[in-house]
């Protein structure tokens, strides 16, 4: 007679069901983070941002990771990149997740940080200030 596993019981269902957040996966909720942030710039720059496409990615490409003075940034490991459009790419922004993940220590402190580094990449994109792009960032720096 065969089983399913050694002890008999089957296979296992889900720990909690698919429609509450605990069974979202770790991705999942940082690009809803990652939603929240551009909904909550909506408003106010909503026709500015109508183009622009927001993207996540783990980690930063091997070409970003630049030491030493060409560097303009202290950071070593980039958080986000802002690229103009171009031809037929869309102009665009892109959070990278590990190493936005690494610096915060819980939940709330990783949202604010996307918050910041999106309002922060929009700002770059449309040549402005992030304290123009979200007048709260000054109050979180």
């Amino acid at each position: 007679m065969r089983r399913r596993d050694r002890h008999g019981r089957g296979m296992r269902g889900p720990l909690a069901p698919s429609h509450v957040p605990i069974a979202k996966s770790r991705g999942e909720r940082f690009d809803d983070l990652v939603l929240d942030a551009v909904d909550r710039l909506k408003p106010r720059w909503g026709t500015q941002l109508a183009s622009v496409e927001f993207a996540v990615e783990e980690v930063p490409p091997a070409a970003e990771l630049v030491d030493g003075p060409a560097r303009l940034s202290s950071d070593p490991i980039p958080l986000g990149r802002a690229e103009s459009a171009s031809g037929d790419e869309p102009a665009s922004v892109v959070l990278y997740r590990r190493p936005l993940e690494a610096r915060a220590r819980d939940r709330d402190q990783l949202g604010t940080l996307v918050l910041d580094v999106v309002v922060e990449q929009v700002a770059s994109l449309l040549g402005l200030t992030p304290e123009t792009i979200d007048p709260g960032y000054d109050d979180r720096h």
